[in-house]
């Protein structure tokens, strides 16, 4: 406890507490959709590609938001453009409640909800901009833990869509959002860790070098892997297992509370132990389960247990790679955040739409669950190959912080 509380105290915890609400909220509604799945297959008639369609678009769209959202965050604040953000995500709420009439009405607003998913570069940099070098893993994976919001909004949502109707959950989120956008204002600070002189280019700098880009197709593994799953996973419990809907929502989110609350532990280890440790473990991990969740498909038991091991080593990915992150861009992380998670959640949007097109063309999903395995196995080889340079200029041997210039 002693450790934790000198944590808080090196930098500013209420903005900590803020961003992490902000995110949370963030997430639970960016994936709404995804928990709500079976109800809107149902209304609609959908078939498995249409499904993976539909479940694709707001992790694209959250994406490519991702980068203009903090290169905005640069030029306003992290805190203002939170706000803005805030706002479009009410507004693009009201748009489901009282708009949302077709399949092509869902297929917009699952553009608009892209809206919410482009918080993820700003909260984190928002939240830890105040904490030392040391302390950036932990701080990090606390406001990135934000993502137990998917677990919410895949337990809350379906039994909200039963009671009242699917339309009405568009309309409490959009209430719903007014609260974190209260707790911004009153308890969130600017931190002081921006580089007001750099230009546009030293912001977009990350974008011309390789690391940058190799951090992204790693994050495609953890992140895409989690983001993606987490919106599949209740439209394939209920398709694979005939569970009901609840309860495919209620299964899902175990998942996602273990991927969000692994990603705290990932900073922390990886602080301690190194990142580039820590994603080399997490990789193997990540290989292996996805084969073993998609050989396990005849048992409901089998498949969850195997799920949680999954989703534990993504969140703890999740954690480790953006303890690199500052580490590689200390003045520019608001912006080297959103470029990487950017490019790595693009790679879980194809996750739902892979998977509907091998169970509608093969009549199984196993072929989506190997495709990604062995993605996450070639992500391990570039990260061994790149990790022999990073440990010889801006990180110590493992991934570690440096404690005196490379």
């Amino acid at each position: 406890m002693t450790g934790f509380r000198n944590f808080l105290q090196a930098g500013h915890a209420p903005t900590l507490g803020a961003s992490f609400f902000y995110f949370a909220c963030s997430c639970g509604i960016w994936v709404i959709n995804g928990a709500m799945a079976p109800f809107l297959s149902e209304s609609f008639n959908l078939t498995p590609a249409q499904k993976g369609l539909m479940l694709s678009i707001p992790i694209f769209a959250g994406s490519l938001m991702r980068f203009p959202l903090g290169l905005l965050a640069q030029y306003i604040g992290r805190k203002n453009a939170t706000l803005v953000e805030m706002v479009g995500i009410a507004i693009a709420m009201l748009y489901g409640y009282f708009a949302v009439d077709s399949f092509g009405d869902l297929l917009a607003m699952g553009v608009l909800l892209g809206i919410a998913g482009a918080s993820f570069g700003v909260a984190l940099s928002l939240g830890s901009g105040s904490f030392p070098p040391r302390y950036k893993g932990l701080a990090m994976g606390l406001v990135g833990a934000g993502n137990i919001g998917t677990a919410f909004a895949a337990l809350l949502a379906p039994q909200l869509a039963q009671a009242f109707g699917w339309q009405a959950v568009y309309g409490f989120a959009a209430l719903g959002i007014l609260v974190p956008m209260v707790v911004m204002i009153v308890f969130a600070r600017e931190p002081a860790d921006r580089d007001a002189h750099a230009t546009l280019r030293d912001h977009v700098a990350c974008l011309f070098e390789k690391d940058g880009w190799a951090f992204s197709l790693i994050y495609a593994v953890t992140f895409g892997g989690f983001i993606g799953l987490a919106t599949f996973l209740p439209s394939y419990f209920y398709d694979q297992f005939g569970v009901s809907k609840v309860e495919a929502g209620q299964l899902t989110m175990l998942a996602a509370f273990m991927g969000a609350t692994t990603r705290i532990f990932g900073g922390w280890l990886s602080d301690h132990w190194g990142g580039v440790n820590t994603l080399t473990a997490v990789l193997v991990v990540v290989f292996i389960s996805l084969l073993l969740c998609g050989l396990s498909g005849h048992s409901l038991t089998l498949t969850v247990l195997f799920f949680l091991v999954c989703f534990a080593a993504l969140g703890a990915g999740n954690g480790a790679l953006f303890q690199l992150v500052p580490l590689r861009w200390p003045t520019t992380t608001a912006v080297a955040g959103s470029m990487i998670g950017e490019l790595g959640a693009l790679g879980g949007g194809l996750i739902p739409a892979s998977m509907g097109l091998s169970q509608q063309h093969t009549g199984s999903y196993f072929t989506g669950f190997a495709v990604f395995a062995c993605f996450s196995l070639v992500m391990l080889v570039m990260l061994r190959h790149m990790q022999l340079r990073w440990t010889r200029t801006w990180a110590e041997k493992g991934g570690r912080a440096r404690t005196v210039p490379a």
